[in-house]
């Protein structure tokens, strides 16, 4: 079954600020809560819905790609975009939801759904990484390989990434190693429960005994990493995606921050690209535009040989279908090359030149006389170009 547009799901429009956001999504989250709404399936499946739209659009990265490509940005990649089932909403998007329903950690008062349902630990998370991949035309046209020395955290080598020495941790005595604190309030609805992150262990549910010396305690530390990003053919100057899991390195073991790559392209010594059509100039001779030749037209992978006709004006646009850059994760479609012929001028004449040159004004046929079909040609070029 198709999906639905995200911003449909939360019936917002795409100019929607992130507050709005927010409102519409817990307006949406409240009225199909499962402990709200018990044994109704459709209600979950709403539940869910709403989630995943709200994880995409709620991300400023995610939503510039979903409003790009929509739902196709986010085929075949783990996580934004793809089905979730209630474990991963209430463990991924605590937050969102304690932010959301108040309270710390979640909104479970109506049946145990919530940010840390069933007393789940904090999991600590890292930052994500943002670097430039500068890219040729060429690199772009056949997609390519790169490697980035990138500083960066990393797990502790001496601890495993855990921060303590040896295996010396402790139950946390405040949370008796749930890592949250409850509390129940009684309120219109009934009694409500809220939880948040236990101050003593900071959620971990576990205090450090003996410190791993290396890291001091907080399981990672600052290295170089050489990191190999395969860019697709056809990605264009501002466009980003992501790495999961090559950020940096998260404490205590967590999970690791994402690597964002942002696409910035190398200018071209002959093309200019415009989507993914490449604009180029051909420069020949007055004899040649006038008699017919035969004239190479570069390419991203060497030349092509076009044929000009005799009597060929300059300006005129020469096309060479599906030989610019292909769309991106699609090869079997591409842009074209477009080139202009430019009738070159001599700046320097010698003698003999110029009494030939003379003899040819004088002949009526050298005389300018543009055709109907010339100005409509001018008019094309016109449209063509503006």
């Amino acid at each position: 079954m198709a999906k639905r547009d995200y911003y449909e799901v939360l019936g917002v429009d795409r100019n929607t600020s992130a507050d709005d956001l927010k409102k519409a999504y817990r307006k949406m989250a409240m009225k199909y809560h499962p402990d709200r709404n018990p044994g109704d399936k459709e209600a979950e499946e709403k539940f869910k819905e709403a989630a995943e739209a709200y994880d995409v659009l709620s991300d400023p990265q995610k939503r510039a790609k979903y409003d790009q490509f929509g739902h196709a940005a986010f085929e075949g990649a783990a996580g934004g975009g793809q089905s979730m089932n209630m474990d991963d909403i209430f463990s991924h998007f605590g937050d969102i939801f304690g932010d959301i329903f108040g309270g710390g950690g979640g909104f479970s008062g109506f049946g145990g759904y919530g940010g840390s349902r069933g007393g789940r630990r904090a999991v600590n998370r890292g930052s994500n990484l943002r670097i430039k991949a500068r890219l040729t035309l060429e690199e772009i046209d056949k997609g390519v390989e790169k490697k980035f020395k990138v500083r960066k955290m990393v797990a502790c080598k001496s601890c495993g990434g855990t921060g303590a020495r040896g295996n010396s941790y402790e139950t946390c005595a405040h949370c008796h190693g749930t890592g949250v604190i409850t509390e129940v309030r009684r309120t219109i609805l009934g009694q409500m429960q809220t939880q948040s992150p236990c101050p003593s262990c900071g959620g971990e549910g576990r205090i450090i005994k003996d410190r791993c010396p290396d890291c001091h305690g907080h399981g990672i530390v600052e290295a170089e990493e050489i990191i190999s990003v395969n860019v697709p053919a056809g990605v264009a100057e501002g466009m980003q995606f992501a790495l999961q899991g090559k950020g940096n390195a998260a404490e205590h073991g967590g999970v690791p921050g994402d690597l964002i790559v942002v696409v910035e392209e190398v200018p071209h010594d002959i093309f200019e690209r415009q989507g993914n059509n490449l604009y180029c100039d051909v420069y020949v001779s007055f004899a040649d535009a006038a008699l017919g030749c035969s004239v190479d037209i570069p390419t991203l992978g060497g030349k092509a040989r076009v044929k000009l006709d005799p009597g060929t004006p300059s300006g005129k646009v020469l096309r060479l279908r599906g030989k610019g850059l292909p769309e991106v994760n699609n090869r079997y479609s591409r842009g074209d090359i477009l080139a202009c012929v430019n009738v070159w001028v001599p700046q320097k004449l010698s003698r003999d030149d110029k009494a030939l040159l003379e003899k040819l004004r004088e002949s009526p046929t050298f005389s300018p006389n543009p055709t109907g079909k010339e100005r409509r040609f001018v008019d094309r070029m016109r449209d063509l170009f503006n």
